[in-house]
Order: C-alpha cells, then structure tokens, then sequence
C-alpha cells in the first residue's frame, strides 16, 4: 500500500508517518519546504507542496498513491490576523481539500482520510457530540471543516472515490503546542490557577490513540463512507485535568476558586476570552460508532498519555 499523508510534519503527521513506516507501509510525505522535509522519518519519502488551495498541482505527490490521509491544514487560532478569516479558512481547508481530492479521485486514489474536527460539528454543548447530530460550526475553522466533509462527499458520490472522516476533539501527547503545552509549563511552574469551581466537561484523544483510529479507517473497508469521532473514552473537568497533568510531573495542582462571572469578565477585558472559554466548557464526543463499527479501541488511558506526555515535556523543558 502507498500511502500520502499530507502535513507529515506536523504533530499528527510525524507520529503517523513513523507508525506506517514502522508497519512496512510505503509512505510519501507532503509538506511545505526542504527544510521541513528534513524532520520527516527517515523511511518517508517527501514530497514539496509549497501551498495548498484551490490551485495546487498534487500530480507529483499523488502518483502511485493509493491511500490519502489528509492533515494538512489552516489551524484553529484565537487571535486571527486575516482580515476575512472564513475566506482564509475556505481557502485552505475547503478549496484546498476538494482540489486534493478531486486530483487523487482521478488518479485512482482508492480511500481518502480526512481529519476534520469535532469544531465542525459544533462547541460548548452539555451533552456528548455524536455522528448523528446535525451540525452547527460556531467559528470560521469548524465552518470550514464542515463545508469540506461536505465537499469530499460529493466527490465521493461522483467519482467512487471512498472518503472517510475523523473528528477528533483536543489532541495531546509529545510534541504539543500552543494552550495544551502552555499548561504544562503554568502547572511546572507551581502558579496557581483560579479554577476549582470549574465543573465542565471535556473529551480529549492522547495522539497514539488518534493514530490507531486512522490505521483503522485506512484498513478497514466498514469504513468507507462514513463519519465518526474519537477520544480516550472519559471525560474531564478543566480541574481534574490539571491535577492528573500534575500528578505525571510530580508537581502539586495549586488550585484556588473563582465565581465563574469573573472568571469571563477578566477573560473580556483581557482579551482571552476565546482561552477562559475553552478552560470553562464544554466539548464532549461519544466515540461508541466506531467501536462498535471498526473495533476499535483506545489502547491509552487518559493518565498512560498524559505521563508520556509529562516524560517529553520535562525531557524538552530540561534540554
């Protein structure tokens, strides 16, 4: 099997480039530049798209490929310094796939992975998000990755092509960034966070469990056509979180409460808000559909993946 991973630098792509590799899949890596191409595994072939929208050549990297899993893509930020960013998010995320799998469709590309995310079908929502809820994007990113599901669909529908998609909620594990490793370091630190009346709800996926999921959506012809979510299975509040994130690096969890309205009300005049929201709601998936479908099965617990996670950090933090 040959196999294109699209973003194979990435925190998703690296993990999932060296598992292929590791079971003696041919795989070919699409990312921006030579120099990128350097952190690739050493078995993965890479292959150089500088950009990716609506008018890139795939010709190259799609040749002899009969598997795309699709990664690459315009990132969710809180601060977006496009001035039109659903037209930036379109571009990448909607244009930019359909014209991926319009190209691979007609050269014979047999399944097609997309990793969409749970933001497409919504956010900040009490109960559990689950395949057969209608979707209602909040913000440009989900918009995006929901109009491309669309997209990849029809596509499907034309050309035969089997499309699968992958929903994941927060992905963790070595090599995070952003808010996730910005945890890290406030709870390394030992500063203490207003938090403990917090009683949200929160799925997360540790990222080797993410990788298996998309083996099994590569393998498995149950999958062809279908949509499903993904996590570790059990979910958390923002405090207890922190505490099992505290525990994996042998640090206390300084935890102090805080009425919910100021928590909001310093996360405004701050300019946070986007943060303090996503430390405060909730985001849940039922990942039952692909259980029950596939077989599969998060072979991490929640605390195995948040020590792995702690191990790279304190390795990195130290370096």
């Amino acid at each position: 099997m040959n196999i294109l991973v699209t973003g194979a630098n990435g925190f998703i792509g690296q993990a999932l480039c060296a598992r292929l590799c590791a079971d003696a899949r041919h795989v070919r890596g699409a990312v921006r530049s030579p120099q990128k191409a350097e952190t690739l595994p050493k078995k993965v072939s890479p292959v150089i798209v500088k950009s990716i929208g609506p008018q890139t050549d795939w010709s190259e990297a799609l040749t002899g490929i009969d598997t795309v899993v699709h990664l690459a893509a315009r990132a969710h930020v809180l601060k977006d310094a496009a001035a039109d960013p659903l037209t930036a998010f379109r571009e990448v995320n909607l244009k930019g796939t359909a014209r991926l799998a319009g190209m691979a469709a007609q050269s014979g590309v047999r399944r097609f992975i997309y990793m969409s995310s749970v933001k497409a079908c919504g956010e900040n929502r009490g109960l559990p998000y689950s395949e057969d809820d209608q979707p209602e994007p909040q913000d440009p990113y989900g918009i995006s990755k929901w109009e491309a599901e669309q997209a990849l669909h029809e596509i499907s529908e034309k050309t035969g092509m089997e499309v699968v998609v992958i929903r994941p909620p927060l992905v963790y594990g070595p090599g995070i960034k952003a808010n996730f490793l910005s945890l890290f370091k406030i709870i390394e630190r030992g500063i203490p966070l207003p938090l403990a009346g917090v009683e949200n709800r929160r799925s997360l996926i540790y990222l080797e469990n993410l990788v298996d999921a998309v083996l099994k959506c590569i393998l498995h012809p149950k999958a062809s056509g279908k949509t499903y979510f993904v996590s570790d299975g059990v979910d958390l509040s923002t405090p207890e979180l922190i505490r099992k994130i505290a525990a994996a690096m042998g640090k206390p969890a300084r935890l102090f409460y805080s009425p919910s309205f100021l928590l909001k009300a310093a996360g405004m005049f701050s300019g946070k808000s986007g943060q303090v929201d996503r430390l405060t709601g909730s985001l849940t998936v039922d990942s039952d559909k692909i259980q029950r479908a596939l077989g599969w099965k998060a072979n991490y617990t929640i605390d195995q993946g948040l020590s792995e996670t702690a191990k790279w950090y304190l390795k990195i933090k130290d370096a």
